[in-house]
Formats: structure tokens, C-alpha cells, sequence
């Protein structure tokens, strides 16, 4: 009967346990995961991307600048088409960032979420997380000035999208900095909340609803994303219209600081505290010990990316039972 209860536990681990050590099934309820659980899928996520290299953080970066040019063109040219409805001009708006959190490319606002879940727990240095986000962000705008220059010195938009193109940006340069900064708050709290669920589910179709119908919410409540903002301004720029200092300061400054505050501060700061203090315990082995000394978490320590939270899980099986039992 032991035997067999330890079987049905194996089993069960290797179901519901992913190889990192991750849990890929919720404990109490197979399908459902509890607050902790979702932060320690997090926190592996996390624990690979601030190990990653400069050059496939940088490249990610890129193509996910790159990818939200899609989002740009197909809102201009659904504007544009459908003389400015409100609601159907942004139904293909969420395209974009779909390809990105699907295809797992770097994007600066979801960085607002795992490495700062890290860091939070001292896992990984504040030099670190800043490497994180200069290298997202240089590359998520300079794929949307790449995708903003194919755009304004091609045919590809159509003579109204064009015109639409422009606006958007014009609109933004005549908003006020505080009131860009507000609405750049609740973009960046959708986008950074989407993160926070998108790592509750655990299939394809479920992730696809979520995101499209979250990003849904930023052209319909008229907000801002830094990414696309910048591809904005860039297209502006590009036309003749605008300068790129005033397009920075003005418009793409403060909708960076207000996406970094809602991400931040109302879901990774709020979510972190929300979880039990047994985040750590449950998810690794040695959990507490693989933190850093206030010095390393502050100067980086004897490494820019801290102490790895993900244990040599291949060295003790989480499906053999004896391994298991010795392990305890």
C-alpha cells in the first residue's frame, strides 16, 4: 500500500512539476493556482531571463520592438478605413502583442513584472535588473523606430492611415505631460496585470483571450504604451513633423515613467505582498539562503545577476520516491 501511495505521489510530481521545479499544476486544485504559485512560476521565468545574455535580450528586444509595428499599422489602417470608429479601428490592435508574449520576445512593460519579482526577494541585484530593463528598452524602441521608418518611407500605408499615423502623436504632443502620465499608469498596470494572470494559465487559447481582450483596454480607454509611443513619435518624426527632442521629452518621457509606476508599484509591489511568506520555502529547496546580502542585492555582488534561484533539479529526480524520501 506504501509502494503504492508513493507511485501515485511520483506520478503526481512529475505531472505537476515542471523541470525547472516550477509548479505546473496548483496543489489544491490541479487547474488552478494559488497566489504563491503563480509567483514562483514567475520567479523561475524571471530567474532564466536575468541570466540571459546581452545579445538574445537585446535581439528579443528588437523583435518585439519590430513586432509592435504591427500594432501601429493595423490601427492606423483600420482608423483610417473606418473613418476613426472608435471600435472598430482597434479591433486588430492587440495583434501585436500577441506575437511578442506568445512568441516570448522582451517587451520593457512585462520587464516590469518577473526581474522585479527577483529583486524583491533578493535574488537577483538592482544592477542587474537595470541591465535588464536599458537593454529592453534601447531595443524595444529601436525596433519601433525601424518599423516607423519602413512605414513612413513606403507606400505601405494608404493616404488616410497616413494621416492617422500622424495623428496619433500630434494628439499626444498637445496632452499634457500629467495627463499622459496618468493614462500611461493604467497601461502600464494592464500590461504588467496580464503578466500576473498570463502565468495562472496553462494553455495556448486561454493565454490568446487574455491578451487580446487586456490590450483591448488601451486604445478603447485612450492609453499609453512607451513601445508604441515611441514608434509614434518616430513616425513623426520621419514625415518632418515633429522634432525628436520635443517628441521624447513631451510625449514618450512621461508615458515611460507612468507605464514603469503602474507596473511597478500597483501589480509586482502590491502581488508581492500579497503572497504568504512561505513564497520562497515552497518553491526551492534552501530558498532564504539563496539570497543576497543587502551589499550584493545594491552593488551586484560577485555577480551582476545575483544568485541563481533554480537548484540542479536533473541531480535529484522530483519522480523518484527514495530520492525524495532521502531528500527529506
Amino acid at each position: 500500500m506504501a509502494n503504492d501511495n508513493d507511485r501515485e505521489e511520483a506520478v503526481r510530481d512529475a505531472v505537476d512539476v515542471s523541470r525547472s521545479g516550477a509548479p505546473a499544476g496548483g496543489s489544491v486544485i490541479r487547474d488552478r493556482f494559488s497566489a504563491d504559485e503563480i509567483f514562483q512560476r514567475i520567479i523561475v521565468a524571471a530567474d532564466e531571463e536575468v541570466t540571459s545574455g546581452t545579445r538574445e535580450l537585446f535581439f528579443s528586444g528588437l523583435a518585439g520592438g519590430f513586432a509592435i509595428t504591427v500594432t501601429f499599422l493595423l490601427y492606423a489602417s483600420l482608423y483610417g478605413t473606418t473613418g476613426g470608429d472608435p471600435i472598430l479601428s482597434a479591433l486588430l490592435y492587440p495583434l501585436g502583442f500577441i506575437f511578442i508574449i506568445l512568441g516570448d520576445y522582451q517587451l520593457y512593460t512585462e520587464n516590469t513584472l518577473p526581474p522585479v519579482a527577483l529583486v524583491l526577494e533578493r535574488l537577483s541585484s538592482l544592477p542587474s535588473l537595470l541591465r535588464i530593463w536599458g537593454v529592453v528598452l534601447v531595443s524595444n524602441v529601436f525596433g519601433g523606430m525601424l518599423g516607423a521608418a519602413a512605414l513612413a518611407f513606403t507606400d505601405v500605408l494608404s493616404t488616410d492611415a497616413s494621416v492617422a499615423a500622424a495623428g496619433f502623436a500630434q494628439k499626444a504632443i498637445e496632452t499634457s505631460q500629467i495627463t499622459l502620465f496618468s493614462k500611461a499608469v493604467f497601461a502600464g498596470l494592464i500590461v504588467a496585470g496580464v503578466v500576473w494572470v498570463d502565468y495562472s494559465l496553462r494553455d495556448s487559447i486561454s493565454r490568446l483571450v487574455l491578451i487580446y481582450i487586456s490590450f483591448l483596454a488601451i486604445p478603447f480607454g485612450n492609453l499609453y504604451h512607451v513601445v508604441v509611443s515611441a514608434t509614434e513619435m518616430f513616425y513623426l518624426v520621419f514625415i518632418g513633423e515633429l522634432a525628436l527632442s520635443v517628441g521624447l521629452w513631451q510625449f514618450v518621457l512621461p508615458v515611460l515613467i507612468g507605464n514603469s509606476v503602474g507596473g511597478v508599484v500597483l501589480v509586482t509591489v502590491v502581488n508581492y505582498f500579497h503572497t504568504t511568506e512561505r513564497r520562497l520555502e515552497t518553491a526551492r529547496d534552501e530558498g532564504s539562503k539563496r539570497q543576497l546580502t543587502i551589499r550584493e542585492w545594491i552593488w551586484g555582488g560577485w555577480s551582476a545577476s545575483g544568485r541563481s534561484y533554480v537548484p540542479a533539479t536533473d541531480e535529484i529526480p522530483r519522480s523518484d520516491p527514495e530520492s525524495r524520501e532521502n531528500e527529506r
